[in-house]
């Protein structure tokens, strides 16, 4: 069963996210800042993690490179920024894809 990591300091955005990835057969770990994302990321296993880019403490991005310092796991940024580059910028930090919200 593939383990997804869910990251946004949107409690019930994440509540929502983990819910439906359950249903769909996903093993979902949730995070609620970056600090905490990273922790996560480097003690235990992930197939997937899905980043808010704008949260408290460390922000998704910084997130996202401190990540890429010891995995290659995929990553998908999720922000309410749409603008192409805010997409890039992303990319540069080490995503491998961009969701916007809402979705």
């Amino acid at each position: 069963m593939a383990k997804i990591l869910v990251v946004d300091d949107e409690k019930l955005l994440v509540k929502g996210m983990k819910f439906n990835l359950e249903n769909e057969g996903y093993e979902v770990e949730c995070a609620y800042d970056g600090a905490a994302a990273v922790e996560l990321a480097r003690t235990r296993a992930f197939d997937l993690l899905i980043l808010d880019v704008m949260m408290p403490e460390v922000d998704g991005l910084e997130a996202c490179m401190r990540i890429r310092e010891f995995s290659n796991v995929p990553i998908i940024m999720l922000t309410a920024k749409s603008e192409d580059a805010d997409k890039l910028m992303g990319f540069e930090c080490g995503a491998d894809d961009y969701l916007t919200k809402p979705f």
